[in-house]
């Protein structure tokens, strides 16, 4: 697999301890390649119990189940936790946490606080006005969903949903048709580059688990996403004529007592909202931003020789100075030009990373888990398994996301466990950045497949827009499906020519 400067490298990958024999122990007893798939399989099962049945909070458990799969291979305690008398002892927990949050943390961070400048400077209500003046009232719908398609890249999905859905509301109100034919088209597009793009956790924590540019993650998503999210655009166009959701009153109520808090907590913190809203070019600059020098950066790699402009544009193309100049383009253009002060900044950005703590341990914890799976051997047995079974990486890949998905609910915890899994298939190969990327894409299309009533985001779309269980099972559910279809189909193609 080819690498770069840029790449993100998983130091659990490089220096986790190697497979041990498994002479002694419980595996003895059993063949042990099948002891150690009994062992792999047993841990899912366990991990899912905990999530979905114990309620344990899915860090704990991931960490949990690491630790009684790592012993049960046949790892010993100094493998997995080291030992005080060697300060310079690996352990197996130490460099599969560390390994992963040393990249995607920042980029997380990053991202994080770059959505949070762009929702409260009045970004998302600028870009939906915009296109839904630009489009008109008989394309109303679409502009929603080119919305949620592009305030969707910088902020979280439910972050998305809380300062989106008053837009909704009006909307659905002016026209007196269902809610569903605005919100469907909305939701698409931010589920969608929750699922396929940088620098949301799922995509980042996958290409640091699988060692790939997040270059390539962007192309291939945005390939990948757009038409899955025409796809559930039409879908959304057909359940919104057939079931009628009136606008949710209360909900309207409800949105504008938070807008009103919202406003007046900016105040709070030294924030005035300005009478001028922000222009459209500079909302679309500040997303695009990060997004076009990385690109640049990875076709550097491949379109010119070493030299000092490929130095310069790979520079500025790292992840971590793209993000940094995006957020600093935000501080200044949003923030400061606009009367902001210095300690405004400061708040709205310290304030937006409190949800995100949660998001780097279960990222953290998947990362020692695949660490777990290769030092103790387990991630080889899975490999020959896989092998032999004869179903190419991508298929399996996108199954086992899909499974994890519908068992426990959460898209981020399928996309760190399925990482985890089919790295070992990964290493083996001579397999092109494209292609792993593609493969990320299936993991990432895979989490998002059948949203149902263990996940929070239905109850989030359920509640925000007035939808009965019933309803929302027929609308929201078939369209994350719909997406997660959609996005698959298409990276499995394109897989066949990368």
């Amino acid at each position: 697999m080819s690498s770069s400067p840029r790449s993100l490298h998983l130091l659990a990958a490089d220096t986790a301890p190697e497979a041990p024999p498994h002479t002694g122990g419980l595996l003895t007893l059993i063949d042990g390649t099948a002891g150690l798939l009994t062992v792999a399989a047993l841990g899912i099962v366990l991990l899912l119990v905990l999530i979905i049945r114990v309620r344990l909070q899915p860090f704990v458990a991931l960490l949990a189940v690491s630790i009684a799969v790592g012993l049960a291979a046949g790892l010993s305690v100094t493998e997995l936790f080291g030992t005080v008398q060697r300060s310079d002892a690996v352990s197996t927990i130490e460099s599969g946490m560390g390994g992963i949050l040393g990249h995607v943390a920042i980029i997380i961070g990053l991202g994080t606080m770059l959505g949070a400048i762009l929702e409260v400077s009045g970004g998302a209500e600028v870009l939906a006005s915009r296109l839904l003046g630009l489009f008109g009232e008989r394309r109303a719908p679409l502009a929603m969903g080119l919305t949620g398609l592009i305030f969707g890249i910088p902020v979280f999905f439910d972050v998305g949903i809380f300062v989106l859905a008053p837009i909704v509301y009006a909307a659905a109100k002016r026209s007196g048709k269902s809610v569903l034919l605005y919100c469907m088209p909305l939701l698409a597009g931010l589920s969608v580059t929750h699922a396929f793009l940088p620098p949301h956790p799922g995509p980042v924590a996958a290409a640091g688990l699988l060692r790939v540019d997040l270059g390539w993650v962007i192309l291939m998503g945005i390939v990948c996403g757009i038409p899955a999210v025409v796809a559930a655009w039409v879908y959304s166009a057909w359940i919104g004529r057939r079931i009628f959701v009136a606008v949710p009153q209360d909900m309207v109520e409800a949105a504008e007592e938070a807008k009103q808090a919202v406003v007046d907590e900016q105040r709070a913190a030294g924030v005035e909202p300005a009478e001028k809203p922000v222009p459209l070019g500079t909302v679309l600059a500040i997303i695009g931003t990060p997004l076009l020098l990385i690109l640049a950066a990875t076709f550097s790699s491949i379109a010119l020789d070493p030299s000092t402009l490929r130095s310069v544009i790979e520079f500025f193309g790292n992840p971590f100075v793209a993000l940094t100049l995006a957020l600093f383009l935000a501080y200044y253009l949003l923030g400061i030009r606009r009367g902001w002060s210095r300690k405004s900044l400061e708040t709205v950005s310290t304030s937006s990373l409190k949800p995100v703590g949660n998001i780097l341990l279960v990222v953290g914890a998947g990362g020692v888990f695949g660490a777990v799976l290769k030092a103790s051997g387990i991630a080889q047995a899975l490999s020959d398994t896989f092998n032999d079974v004869g179903l190419p990486v991508i298929v399996l890949s996108y199954l086992i996301s899909v499974v994890l998905r519908v068992a426990q609910g959460s898209a981020t915890v399928a996309i760190v466990t399925t990482a985890g899994i089919v790295a070992p298939l990964l290493s083996e190969g001579d397999y092109s950045q494209p292609f792993v990327a593609l493969v990320i894409m299936a993991i990432s299309a895979g989490s998002i497949f059948a949203s149902h009533v263990n996940d929070g985001g239905f109850w989030m779309v359920a509640k925000y827009f007035g939808i009965s269980e019933r309803d929302t099972l027929k609308s929201w559910t078939v369209l994350e499906s719909v997406l997660s279809v959609a996005g698959f189909a298409v990276a499995a193609v394109l897989s066949l020519f990368v």
